[in-house]
């Protein structure tokens, strides 16, 4: 290896300016790890493993393991331990930003270093190796940790004006595909090219030549169970989940982030939930993402929509991009009356007034049903008895407004005090 024109050892700072400060604390962590082991570290950056590994360290901190040794606190007076709250629980345990992290297996540290520049302070990973073979095992070990640790639930990405911010969601409602309201055809056929995408690694895409990827598109009217069907395909599969939450802040550059993230979970299924809602300037981009053969290989992709009539012509209208449409419709007489018998609104009224309920509550979606439910319930709590007739028309009303935006504003005599 050629050696450095600049030597931390021989700067002073009339030599140098404040911006390299942060070369003390890498050379103080090299000497460390030189002692430790007697090798000679090189320092390498990859921009990947930003957020992935804070993940990791979480979990590797947690479970003990001997794949990782805490080594020193970095800076005396950051903090060394973090508080962890879960599910109302709170323990304590290192904190992953400012250790050195060292994996004996690969010869590898990591250490998560604040750089100051012109005001502003930002982290920055840097990775300890002596070995460039064993630096891209480390990297491949850490990728398949975090799939594996994506299997736990649902990673959600989101854009924000301070870029794309990831978070893992423990899935702690599970939906079986029993409870998935849909009508049978359309439900028999997305389960199926779900189970055969992700069974013995897609074998059956193999065996009939079909390119290993897949894309569904979902429309439909608001509360008749798009997000409930997106909730039992991502609990029922062994597979990491993605989903990618658009905002006005989504940009080419976090269309391909989060692309080369489920690449590199593939195979995936990535979520894209109102998909309309796309902003116009990046929309170019994105439909280049979809066309890219390799971007897609071993992504299931499956986009929603309340509006379909805002979606680009581009997307279903090009192969490769979204295979199949599929609108989710508003709850037949038999989904309804096997809504509501799985509700046990016979609690409430009579089992032979099911039937009648279920014809009555035609055009009310499975989000209304349920309100349905809850109205009656709270009725029966205070009066114990339900006019179940008057809350269906209550909430057909309600719709039927909603729909039309007709609301009914009354003036009153007093104002509210402004």
């Amino acid at each position: 290896m050629k050696q450095p024109l600049v030597r931390f050892s021989e700067i002073t700072r009339e030599h140098y300016p404040h911006y390299y400060d942060f070369a003390y604390t890498t050379d103080k962590i090299a000497n460390l790890l030189r002692e430790k082991t007697g090798h000679t570290y090189v320092i390498y950056t990859y921009e990947e493993t930003i957020g992935m590994s804070d993940i990791i360290l979480t979990q590797l901190i947690e479970s003990d393991t001997p794949e990782m040794e805490v080594i020193a606190p970095i800076h005396e007076h950051d903090p060394q331990k973090q508080i962890i709250d879960k599910d109302g629980a709170k323990t304590i345990q290192v904190s992953e930003e400012n250790h050195v992290f060292y994996f004996p297996r690969f010869d590898v540290a990591i250490a998560n270093i604040h750089i100051f520049q012109s005001h502003v302070d930002y982290p920055h990973e840097f990775i300890f190796g002596s070995d460039d073979a064993q630096v891209i095992a480390f990297l491949n070990f850490m990728e398949e940790q975090f799939r594996t640790s994506m299997l736990d639930g649902i990673t959600i990405m989101t854009d924000t004006e301070d870029g794309l911010i990831d978070e893992q969601e423990e899935i702690t409602n599970q939906i079986s595909r029993e409870e998935v309201l849909l009508e049978k055809s359309i439900k028999r056929d997305i389960f199926r090219s779900i189970d055969e995408f992700f069974t013995n690694e897609g074998t059956f895409y193999k065996t009939y030549h079909i390119p290993y990827r897949r894309g569904i598109l979902l429309y439909g009217n608001p509360g008749n169970g798009k997000t409930t069907l997106v909730k039992s395909i991502a609990g029922s599969v062994d597979a990491p989940v993605i989903y990618w939450q658009i905002t006005e802040y989504t940009s080419s550059y976090s269309i391909s982030e989060v692309f080369e993230k489920a690449t590199k979970m593939a195979p995936v299924i990535l979520i894209i939930e109102d998909i309309d809602s796309m902003p116009a300037e990046a929309r170019s981009v994105f439909l280049n993402a979809l066309d890219g053969a390799t971007t897609k290989e071993g992504i299931f992709l499956i986009g929603t929509t309340n509006y379909p009539e805002r979606i680009d012509p581009a997307l279903i209208n090009r192969a490769g991009r979204f295979d199949r449409a599929y609108e989710v419709k508003q709850p037949n007489t038999e989904m309804r009356k096997l809504y509501i018998e799985k509700k046990n609104l016979t609690q409430f009224v009579p089992h032979e007034k099911l039937d009648a309920i279920a014809k009555k509550t035609k055009g009310l979606s499975i989000a209304q049903l349920n309100e349905l439910y809850m109205s009656m319930a709270l009725q029966w709590h205070y009066e114990n008895e339900v006019d179940v007739d008057t809350i269906i028309e209550e909430l057909k009303e309600n719709h039927k407004r909603a729909m039309k935006q007709e609301w009914e504003m009354e003036d009153y005599e007093d104002g509210i005090g402004f």
